[in-house]
């Protein structure tokens, strides 16, 4: 079959709890390959609750829907603070990427407890400016920035990426909302080492199966390039 949509291909999934360091209880997600260890995990942030953002937002789910299987990848999503989807609710509310902070915490030492290896963030909008924002304080592999706004990310959250030893990976859609590609290359030029995509008919949304696989091609290329290309079809021949 086409792998399109909201198909679910075969992996372990497992509805989890993050605790925070201020003692909230977070719900949420972990696929990992159905019969192999993972070669290296995505932590994933989701766009802005009050604007409809949750661990089901279209790129994260499919992610955890495909990659598992497709890229050997292990893919955590949660729903932030007060944030809710049909796996629930997480406690506390919406603090505008402030506490969000502990909650990107708890999501990481869950990776460190499970021994889940070679962790990437993998934010989405908002969830960009947590990675932003948060990410120099975790033991990551890389952050993939996916419709970066930079709307809560200070100007020196962004330059101090520069003297990280981490990849910084930019999708900017052509046609963002926010931040279109030529505005982002000087907004991420204090870190000269990111690597800045700017998506051709791209929208802020990722909206169609045809922006979906772009996304997902280009978080494999980075985290596990072995993989590529990302087959269409299921069970790959």
């Amino acid at each position: 079959m086409e792998i399109r949509g909201p198909l679910e291909l075969p992996a372990r999934r497992e509805d989890i709890v993050l605790e925070t360091a201020d003692e909230l209880t977070l719900v949420g997600e972990l696929a990992v390959p159905e019969s192999s260890d993972p070669v290296a995990t995505l932590v994933t942030l989701h766009p802005l609750p009050t604007a409809g953002g949750f661990m089901d937002s279209h790129i994260i789910r499919k992610a955890a829907a495909r990659l598992p299987a497709l890229a050997d990848l292990a893919v955590l999503r949660f729903n932030t603070r007060g944030t809710t989807s049909p796996r629930g609710t997480s406690d506390g509310a919406f603090d505008g990427g402030a506490a969000e902070q502990f909650d990107v915490a708890a999501a990481m030492d869950f990776v460190r407890e499970r021994g889940l290896p070679r962790p990437w963030l993998l934010g989405w909008s908002f969830g960009t400016e947590l990675a932003l924002k948060y990410g120099r304080e975790h033991d990551v592999e890389g952050i993939i920035l996916l419709s970066p706004p930079l709307h809560r990310a200070t100007e020196a959250e962004v330059a101090a990426w520069a003297g990280e030893d981490v990849e910084v990976v930019i999708l900017v859609p052509e046609l963002d909302d926010y931040l279109r590609p030529a505005e982002a290359r000087e907004r991420f030029a204090a870190i000269p080492h990111a690597n800045l995509i700017a998506v051709e008919g791209g929208k802020h949304l990722w909206v169609g199966e045809s922006q979906t696989r772009r996304v997902l091609t280009e978080i494999v290329a980075a985290v596990n390039p072995a993989a590529l290309p990302l087959p269409n079809e299921w069970p790959v021949a």
